[in-house]
């Protein structure tokens, strides 16, 4: 029967041999100037304690004269270190001991060292202790966490919190702060339990905060203050329901900023608010707002930040380049208002070139979707026919509100990029990304339950499971440079 009663006193003995001064073999220098400390230690410890220090003391072994091996660490502070290394002797980190941003930097030092079985138990810790301290710091944990691949519990919690409790990162003390992107995702949510109005405050206050010495008074700006907030402010006029504000919030909240808003959208909002006779039409938005949205997408799917994204990758660009082209998607498909049989897919798409396939999977948030530059073509054989291009690629977010959450796939045999299949939507590869259609009849597929995706002639796997699934709603856009 296992008996782990003697484990303290080896934990003690281990840490009064750190603190021995007379039997180390090895020196490691931490910390940046002026900030440098030294600390003494033991390479057989170091070496199975962290694979990070295995591979550089591979490197740097003690040699046969007796010479003190010496290795840097600049990027952990001294302090940090000094409790890591500790923690490698007595194996016990107590985490109470520490404020919530010395456990962070412990975090990212554990990170560093490749301390697999420490990251998990801080982020842990976080997330059950310090929950309501990472909601109102919520900029610092979610750029920690996305900043690191290795921190999915926090990544998780981040987007958890997005989805459930929006409201909360608004009313974070580090709100000003946070990305574009997750501020854009926050003010999309259909969760978010704020008005209009109480969004576009907090839109303008992020707005403003982006641009040193701004004040908050409007009446103090300068036309060029004006077109400064307004281009900063570019991406989110359109997601705001002007419409459901009211006549007073629009005066006293809107109108002094009426500078920042594209003069066609200035025009439709004074007349709905002076005429009351005029009244825009309305599907899921504001048909003013969709005057407005010149870099818009017309989708029950992505929004603009999805198609930001597919710009990039069709000009081959990673997701932290600078947009290079800003690309028009024009919706020539959609499955609930076309039908989703692979001969409306034919009918309507045949001879498209630069095509991008959206697919929303039924009962769940994620997205599929791949982009064709050639044209797609219709065959009526028993057998496949294929496209080559060697520029195709497919996609998938695992949870389409979660835009950092997303995976690329290329082509790699060319000869095989799509498929053209009379039974057959867009579909890609060997079997990468197969969308069965049906005939208008019901006889075959129907339901689009049997689309499934198995790597094949693309890099990768773009879903974490080969089974097969149902399709909720799918879309085809033609790609034109704006």
């Amino acid at each position: 029967m296992a008996d782990d009663k003697f484990l303290p006193k080896l934990s003690q003995n281990l840490l009064e041999i750190l603190d021995d001064e007379e039997y180390y073999d090895i020196t490691i220098e931490v910390g940046k100037d002026p900030y440098v400390k030294i600390f003494r230690a033991h390479m057989v410890i170091l070496n199975y304690r962290s694979p990070y220090l295995r591979r550089i003391l591979s490197t740097n072994e003690k040699k046969n004269d007796g010479t003190i091996a010496h290795i840097k660490l600049p990027n952990i502070l001294p302090e940090i270190f000094q409790i890591i290394l500790r923690y490698f002797y007595g194996g016990r980190i107590s985490l109470a001991e520490y404020d919530i941003l010395d456990i962070i930097k412990i975090l990212l030092a554990a990170n560093e060292l490749s301390i697999q079985e420490l990251i998990p138990h801080l982020q842990s810790f976080l997330i059950k202790n310090k929950a309501n301290w990472m909601e109102q710091n919520f900029n610092l944990i979610y750029q920690t966490s996305f900043e690191n691949n290795s921190f999915l519990d926090l990544q998780k919690f981040c987007t958890e919190l997005i989805s459930n409790q929006p409201e909360k990162i608004f009313n974070s003390s580090d709100f000003t702060s946070i990305p574009e992107k997750a501020l854009i995702s926050l003010i999309q949510h259909d969760k978010v339990k704020m008005s209009e109005v109480q969004i576009w405050e907090h839109v303008l206050e992020w707005g403003i905060a982006k641009n040193t010495g701004f004040s908050s008074d409007p009446s103090s700006y300068s036309n060029d203050d004006f077109n400064a907030l307004k281009n900063t402010l570019q991406q989110f006029i359109p997601l705001i329901k002007f419409t459901e504000f009211t006549s007073r919030e629009f005066l006293n909240k809107v109108y002094p900023y009426k500078k920042v808003i594209p003069e066609d959208l200035q025009d439709n909002l004074f007349k709905y608010f002076l005429d009351h006779d005029y009244v825009p039409r309305k599907k899921s938005e504001s048909q003013i707002t969709k005057l407005l949205n010149t870099k818009g997408i017309d989708s029950n799917i992505i929004t603009i930040q999805h198609a930001e994204l597919i710009s990039k990758w069709i000009d081959k660009l990673e997701i932290t380049d600078e947009l290079k082209n800003s690309y028009k998607f024009k919706l020539i498909l959609r499955g609930s208002r076309d039908g989703f049989t692979a001969q409306k897919f034919h009918e309507i798409c045949d001879n498209k070139s630069c095509t991008v396939a959206i697919i929303k999977v039924k009962e769940s948030n994620e997205i599929l979707g791949g982009y064709n530059p050639i044209e797609w073509k219709n065959n009526t054989s028993l057998l496949y026919n294929y496209g080559t291009t060697k520029d195709s690629f497919i996609f998938s977010f695992a949870n389409k509100d979660n835009i950092e959450n997303c995976l690329i796939s290329r082509v790699k045999d060319e000869k095989h990029a799509v498929v053209y299949w009379q039974y057959h939507g867009p579909t890609f590869g060997g079997r990468d990304l197969t969308i069965c259609g049906g005939f208008d009849s019901g006889a075959y597929f129907n339901k689009n339950t049997n689309s499934f995706c198995q790597k094949k002639s693309y890099e990768k796997q773009i879903r974490v499971t080969s089974d097969k699934f149902s399709i909720e709603e799918y879309e085809v856009f033609q790609i034109h440079n704006e």
